[in-house]
């Protein structure tokens, strides 16, 4: 039986890895190892939570958590959607845990974060998305680590302004949501969105006063034109943080590599950025949503007590 992504690959033009020839140097990292690496990665065992850093596969998943960081994905790890290019695990989700919030307001607290990011699957199923679990994420996070600020990591909720209501009644300090790719593209990289609801939800967010930020694979079938007019399309919405890293085919059932984006051109996407007027342009080969969100927090929040 073709699956789905098999059948997007038609859309695509196909390109094995190794018509690419050998992946360069800098896409190569180490294994993760080390005290806080297993500091880390013991207390999501124990506390039954999942990381998007796991999940999705990072390349700085060992770089990060030395660092005491991590990436929590709320709402389960299996997602409503088949985006062609993620490894989340597709299907229909458990049942909500509504005792989740509690178990990752506890871990950041014993982790002493200063900057949590809060991801999540996407739940379609539910009347508001997920949105509530967010907020009561935020809500306990504030409650037993006061000095941490909070970027939360939101899929579109289908655009439902209930549920966009739901997160700016609490809302995090940084406001993150993904365009992924160009528009050219979402039929096969996210083929149950859209690219005009996903800026339409940053710029509501924006409207409303949050420091908003996105994030973009490179690599997969875009031009660069595409890119730099997608930034300009951010900027229009008033996007201040956007991240750009090159797309890694999970397996062998995704979405293939078009090609490894040299690193003169994510220096070309930085400065073009910085022209533009984002605060902060997070472009290379291994970023990813969350690389160095803690960094990214000292420019955009003035009071931020990591400063």
């Amino acid at each position: 039986m073709i699956n789905l992504h098999q059948r997007q690959f038609k859309i695509l033009k196909e390109k094995e890895i190794g018509e690419l020839g050998k992946r360069p140097e800098w896409l190569k990292v180490r294994l993760p190892s080390g005290a806080n690496y297993a500091d880390v990665k013991n207390l999501m065992r124990q506390n039954r939570l999942n990381t998007v850093c796991e999940e999705a596969k990072c390349p700085n998943l060992g770089e990060c958590w030395n660092r005491r960081t991590a990436t929590f994905m709320i709402l389960g790890d299996t997602c409503t959607r088949s985006c062609g290019f993620c490894n989340v695990k597709l299907g229909i989700p458990n049942t909500l845990d509504l005792d989740e919030p509690r178990r990752v307001a506890e871990s950041v607290a014993a982790l002493g974060l200063k900057h949590v990011v809060i991801t999540s699957v996407n739940r379609d199923e539910l009347k508001d998305g997920g949105a509530g679990i967010f907020a009561e994420t935020i809500k306990l996070i504030r409650q037993s680590s006061p000095e941490c600020t909070i970027e939360i990591l939101i899929p579109d909720f289908k655009g439902d302004q209930n549920s966009l209501n739901i997160i700016l009644q609490t809302p995090p300090d940084i406001l993150n949501h993904n365009l992924e790719t160009i528009p050219g593209l979402y039929h096969a990289v996210r083929p149950q969105a859209k690219y005009e609801r996903s800026l339409e939800v940053l710029h509501w967010f924006s409207k409303n006063g949050l420091n908003t930020k996105s994030g973009i694979m490179v690599g997969i079938g875009e031009k660069p034109d595409e890119i730099l007019s997608l930034m300009k399309d951010l900027r229009a919405v008033d996007c201040k943080i956007l991240t750009i890293g090159q797309y890694l085919q999970p397996t062998k059932a995704h979405l293939p590599v078009d090609r490894f984006v040299p690193l003169e051109e994510f220096a070309m996407y930085r400065a073009e950025g910085k022209k533009m007027g984002f605060y902060v342009v997070e472009s290379g080969p291994l970023v990813r949503s969350s690389y160095h969100a803690d960094e990214q927090a000292k420019i955009v929040i003035p009071s931020n007590t990591n400063n």
